[in-house]
C-alpha cells in the first residue's frame, strides 16, 4: 500500500497537534467512536488530514451537503496529491423520484438530469477501491445508498494485455454486456469504437481512453491517450475496463433471478385479485412483464435498481451493500458537521420507504422494490469500523458514544471567539443603529438576524429609511442574487445584510465584525442552543468581533451558548497572552461570483452573467436561443469544476430568461 503523505506548507498549530495525537492514539487504541469538537476556523480539515497519515487507513468522510463536500474534496486533494482522494455524491443536477399521491390518484414518473462528470467521479471512486487501499472518499449520504455487490463489481470487468490473443468480437461483447455503448464516429466518455484493426474504447470512470492496436487477434500495442487531442500519453502492457454504469449485473444473474421476479408477480398479482384490486393488478402486470422482456432481451431495463434484491440475491429486508462495503473492513470514518450530517444519516431510511410504500401498494411496484433503499441509521454505523465525529457543536449522541472528547478551540490566527452581550428588546432599533454606525466608521460590516421573512424585509426597509445601505436575503432571494449580495456585502455597497438563518457552511465573512440576534430568547430550532453557537461563530473571522443579543430573559440556549462562548475565550486568550501572539482579522480576497481560479481573476469578467446578457439582445429570439445556450455552457463547466454554487445561479438566471420569453 502507497503511504498518506500530507503535504502542506503548515504545521500543526495551536491545540491541533494536540489533537491529531489524541485522537490518532484512541484509533490506535481501538476506540470506535471519538469526537473532535473544533470552533470555526480552527483547521480541522488540516487536523482530519494529519490523523490519516498517523494512521494510515483508508478513510471515507461524510458531508451533509454537495457544496461543503465539494470544499473538502478540494482540500484533500490539495493535501494528499499522490494518493486517491476521490468524490462520490449524488450524480443528479436535477432528481424527482418515481411517487404515487392517492389522494390525488397522481402517478408522477421518475425524472433526472445526470451529471457526467459527477458519475464519473462516482464510478472512479468505485475503481479506487477496488485497486487501491491509499484511499479518500468524500461523499454524502448517497453513500448508504444501494450499489452493486463489491464482488461483482469486480467480476464484471474486461481485460486485454499486450501480446494477447483475443477473440475481438467476444470482447465487443464484454464492453456491451459492462454497458458500453457502441459508435464508430465519435468517440465519447461510456463508449467504444472499432475501426479496422484499432480498438478503442473511453473508460466512464476516466478522463483519457485507451488505444487497442491488433494484428488480426494478437494484440499489438495498447496506449492510453488523450480522446480530445489525440495525444499520446503512455504505452501499457495491460488494461483493465470496470463497466460504465453504476448498477450492472451479469447477464447469468440476471437471467437466474427473471424466475425469481415472475414468482414474485404471481404471488402480488393473486393478493390484489383476491383483494378485488383488478386496476392495480393489471397495473402492475404491465409494467413488470414489459421490464422482464427488457431484461430478457437486453439484460438491463428503466428502474433495474427496483429489482437489485432479487438480482444480487438478498432476503426480503436484507440491507444492501452500499459505499461502505467497497471500503476494507479496517477504515477511519469522519463524520463531518455531525450534528447535522447524522440526522440526515438517519432520516433518509423512513422517508424513502414511506413513498415506495405507496408505489407497492398501488400496483406500481412489486414489494421488492422496497429493498432498493438507503440503510438504516443503525446498518449504517455497524458497518464503519473507527469513526471520528467533527463539528464545533456536536450533539448528545455524539458525546454519549464517544470514547473522548478532543477540544480545538485555538485559532492558527490568533482570532477569538467573539464577545456577547444580552441587551433588552425595548429600544433594540435605536441600540442597532449606534452600533451599526461604529462598524461603518471603523470599515466593517454587520449581520442582523430575524425570526421571518417579513421581518426581515420590513427591517431593512426601516434601517434604509434612516440612510444606512442596507440589503435582506432570505430563501425566497434567487439564488444568483444571494450570491451576488454576499459578495457586495464583502466589497463594502452596502454595509449591513438582514436575514434569517445565515449559517450555511461555506459562507466566510471576515468584513463582519457585528452581529444582531433580534428575539434571542424565543425557543425553536433558530435559536437552538447549537444555532447560536454557530451564529457566534460567524464574527469569529473578525478581531473586533462582538455579538449582540437581543431578548427579554435569558433562555436555557443563550445561557448555555454564552458560557461555552467566554470558556473558549478563556483558553485562547492564555494561549495568545503565553505565545506573545496578537489577533489579526483573517485577510481574504474578494472573488467575483464566476471567477474560478485566482489566475483567472482579470478574465473573470468575460465569464459573468452580466457580460454575457450584454453581448446579446434578448428581444431577437435567435440572440436569445443563443444566450440560453451560452449560459448552458458556463453552468456545465462549474458544475465540472465542482463549483455549484455559481452552476446554480445560472441554472436560475436561465430559468429567468426562459420565463420571460414565455410572457412575450
Amino acid at each position: 500500500m502507497r503511504q498518506f503523505e500530507a503535504e502542506s506548507p503548515f504545521k500543526p498549530a495551536g491545540d491541533q497537534g494536540e489533537a491529531i495525537a489524541a485522537l490518532s492514539r484512541g484509533i490506535k487504541d481501538g476506540d470506535k467512536y471519538q469526537t473532535l469538537q473544533g470552533v470555526t476556523g480552527s483547521g480541522k480539515t488540516f487536523t482530519m488530514a494529519k490523523i490519516i497519515e498517523e494512521v494510515q487507513m483508508p478513510t471515507l468522510v461524510v458531508s451533509h451537503n454537495k457544496t461543503l463536500a465539494a470544499q473538502l474534496y478540494r482540500e484533500f486533494k490539495s493535501f494528499f496529491p499522490h494518493n486517491a482522494v476521490e468524490y462520490f455524491v449524488s450524480y443528479y443536477d436535477y432528481y424527482q423520484p418515481e411517487a404515487y399521491v392517492a389522494s390525488r390518484d397522481l402517478y408522477i414518473e421518475k425524472d433526472a438530469s445526470i451529471n457526467d462528470e459527477i458519475e464519473r467521479m462516482r464510478l472512479s471512486a468505485a475503481r479506487s477501491m477496488m485497486e487501491r487501499e491509499d484511499v479518500i472518499i468524500v461523499a454524502t449520504v448517497s453513500c448508504i445508498y444501494g450499489m452493486v455487490t463489491p464482488d461483482v463489481y469486480k467480476k464484471m470487468t474486461a481485460t486485454f494485455s499486450k501480446g494477447e490473443t483475443v477473440d475481438v468480437d467476444s470482447l465487443i461483447r464484454r464492453f456491451v454486456e459492462l454497458q458500453y455503448e457502441r459508435n464508430d464516429a465519435v468517440l465519447e466518455r461510456g463508449r467504444f469504437r472499432r475501426r479496422g484493426d484499432t480498438l478503442e474504447i473511453y473508460p466512464a470512470y476516466m478522463e483519457e481512453a485507451y488505444r487497442v492496436d491488433l494484428d488480426w487477434d494478437r494484440v499489438e500495442r495498447i496506449r492510453r491517450f488523450n480522446p480530445v487531442s489525440g495525444e499520446m500519453l503512455e504505452d501499457l502492457d495491460r488494461a483493465l475496463i470496470y463497466p460504465a454504469k453504476q448498477f450492472v449485473m451479469p447477464a447469468d444473474m440476471v437471467h437466474n433471478a427473471l424466475d425469481a421476479i415472475r414468482q414474485e408477480l404471481k404471488e402480488r398479482l393473486e393478493y390484489f385479485q383476491n383483494t378485488g384490486k383488478i386496476m392495480e393488478a393489471e397495473r402492475l402486470k404491465t409494467r413488470v412483464e414489459y421490464d422482464i422482456e427488457m431484461l430478457t432481451e437486453m439484460g438491463y431495463c428503466s428502474g433495474i435498481e427496483n429489482y437489485s434484491a432479487i438480482l444480487a440475491g438478498r432476503k426480503p429486508g436484507e440491507s444492501p451493500d452500499t459505499l461502505v462495503d467497497y471500503l476494507p473492513k479496517k477504515h477511519l470514518t469522519f463524520i463531518d458537521e455531525s450534528h447535522v450530517t447524522l440526522p440526515q444519516l438517519g432520516a433518509m431510511y423512513a422517508g424513502d420507504r414511506s413513498r415506495k410504500q405507496s408505489l407497492v401498494d398501488y400496483g406500481f411496484r412489486l414489494p421488492c422494490a422496497l429493498d432498493n433503499r438507503p440503510l438504516r441509521y443503525d446498518e449504517f454505523v455497524e458497518r464503519l469500523d473507527k469513526t471520528i465525529f467533527v463539528s464545533a457543536t456536536p450533539g448528545k449522541t455524539e458525546i454519549e458514544q464517544s470514547a473522548r472528547v478532543v477540544q480545538q478551540v485555538i485559532r492558527p490566527t490568533g482570532l477569538l471567539d467573539p464577545e456577547i452581550e444580552v441587551r433588552p428588546s425595548e429600544g433594540q432599533m435605536e441600540d442597532i443603529y449606534g452600533e451599526v454606525q461604529k462598524r461603518i466608521k471603523a470599515g466593517e460590516r454587520s449581520l442582523i438576524l430575524t425570526l421571518t421573512k417579513k421581518m426581515a424585509e420590513d427591517l431593512a426597509d426601516y434601517l434604509g429609511g434612516l440612510g444606512l445601505k442596507v440589503r435582506y436575503i432570505h430563501s425566497e432571494v434567487e439564488t444568483i442574487e444571494r450570491v451576488e449580495i454576499l459578495t457586495r456585502l464583502r466589497q463594502g455597497e452596502f454595509d449591513i445584510l438582514v436575514g434569517i438563518n445565515l449559517l450555511r457552511e461555506g459562507i466566510d465573512l471576515p468584513e463582519v465584525s457585528f452581529i444582531a440576534i433580534l428575539d434571542a430568547d424565543k425557543i425553536g430550532f433558530l435559536r437552538s442552543l447549537t444555532s447560536l453557537v454557530q451564529i457566534i461563530g460567524r464574527a469569529a473571522r473578525n478581531a473586533a468581533g462582538k455579538v449582540i443579543m437581543y431578548a427579554d430573559r435569558t433562555s436555557d440556549a443563550m445561557e448555555k451558548a454564552i458560557a461555552e462562548t467566554n470558556r473558549r475565550r478563556e483558553i485562547q486568550i492564555a494561549y495568545n497572552n503565553k505565545h506573545g501572539i496578537t489577533p489579526a482579522t483573517v485577510k481574504k480576497a474578494v472573488a467575483g461570483i464566476l471567477t474560478r481560479h485566482a489566475e483567472e481573476a482579470e478574465n473573470a469578467a468575460a465569464g459573468t452573467i452580466e457580460v454575457l446578457k450584454k453581448s446579446y439582445n434578448l428581444l431577437i429570439p435567435a440572440q436569445r436561443k443563443q444566450l440560453i445556450k451560452a449560459l448552458e455552457n458556463e453552468m456545465l463547466e462549474h458544475a465540472k469544476n465542482l463549483e455549484f454554487e455559481q452552476a446554480a445561479a445560472i441554472r436560475d438566471e436561465i430559468t429567468r430568461i426562459k420565463n420571460t420569453q414565455e410572457l412575450t
